[in-house]
């Protein structure tokens, strides 16, 4: 793919957005959030991302999808893409709780990472990659982050692990990253967030236990250069790697995958966790 790309941005959202005015809404579950979108929930990183666009002199419309089940978030998906016309679906985790299959000796939070990767899978899209940014975060949550390395070897094998790359804040890239994270925790200072607080820390070379918000106290950050590795593999060989994926297919609601996980981990026994030779 050469020449310019027409980019457009949509989030699962962790917003009340059952709050916002019926003109917002382009379909059921799928709004069109802007720099001046009113909303009643405080906590609103869709409008705070659109803000931070329009200061860059960017498009600045961000779209979000409410937390549902697998089948009106497919829908929404599907809407979605046909509307804006898409060649390519670029799925993003900030954590790799999206990377795990399944069997791994912890999960993480991966309820809303899976209801995406579902959804994105189900629609016929010429290109769909799913991209994993901050390897390492996700320990808090119980994620053994050898199985993750051993997941893209696998993935290595069937050809579908694609590569990684740094963010480097030397580039134009990085910097307007690293100004996106400081806006954001300057529009929501008591709630901001820790995956890309740590990523961001590990962009401009930070390292070990590193503190940026009281919401981490009590806890041992691990902040290293890893954080700011890239990792991209193809999304459909990912979700075909998926030992329970499929059981989410009939799910309206985000608490029925919930359960349809806890249901899948009662069933097995997983794999154990492994520590690091180095």
């Amino acid at each position: 793919m050469a020449g310019r790309q027409q980019v457009h941005l949509a989030n699962l959202s962790f917003s009340h957005l059952d709050g916002l005015g019926l003109d917002v809404w382009l379909a059921e579950n799928v709004a069109e959030i802007g720099p001046d979108t009113p909303a009643r929930d405080w906590y609103f990183p869709e409008r705070t991302l659109a803000r931070w666009l329009a200061l860059q002199r960017l498009p600045s419309t961000v779209h979000a999808f409410p937390k549902v089940g697998v089948e009106p978030l497919t829908a929404a998906y599907r809407l979605l893409a046909e509307r804006l016309d898409l060649d390519t679906i670029l799925l993003v985790d900030g954590g790799t709780d999206i990377l795990l299959r399944g069997d791994e000796s912890g999960l993480g939070t991966p309820a809303e990472d899976m209801a995406s990767l579902a959804a994105a899978h189900a629609l016929d899209v010429p290109n769909k990659i799913v991209a994993s940014l901050g390897f390492g975060v996700d320990s808090y949550h119980g994620v053994n982050h050898a199985q993750v390395l051993e997941n893209l070897a696998a993935l290595e094998r069937e050809g579908a692990y694609l590569g990684a790359f740094s963010v480097s804040r030397l580039s134009r890239e990085g910097a307007l990253y690293l100004d996106a994270v400081a806006h954001a925790h300057a529009e929501t200072p008591d709630h901001p967030s820790i995956v890309n607080g740590s990523i961001a820390a590990a962009v401009r070379g930070e390292f070990g236990d590193v503190r940026f918000t009281d919401r981490t106290r009590g806890s041992e950050l691990f902040v290293n250069p890893l954080m700011a590795v890239c990792f991209a593999v193809d999304l459909d060989a990912l979700a075909k790697r998926s030992l329970y994926l499929h059981r989410l297919a009939g799910t309206v609601l985000m608490r029925q995958i919930h359960s349809v996980i806890e249901d899948f981990r009662d069933e097995i026994t997983p794999r154990p966790p492994r520590t690091f030779p180095h």
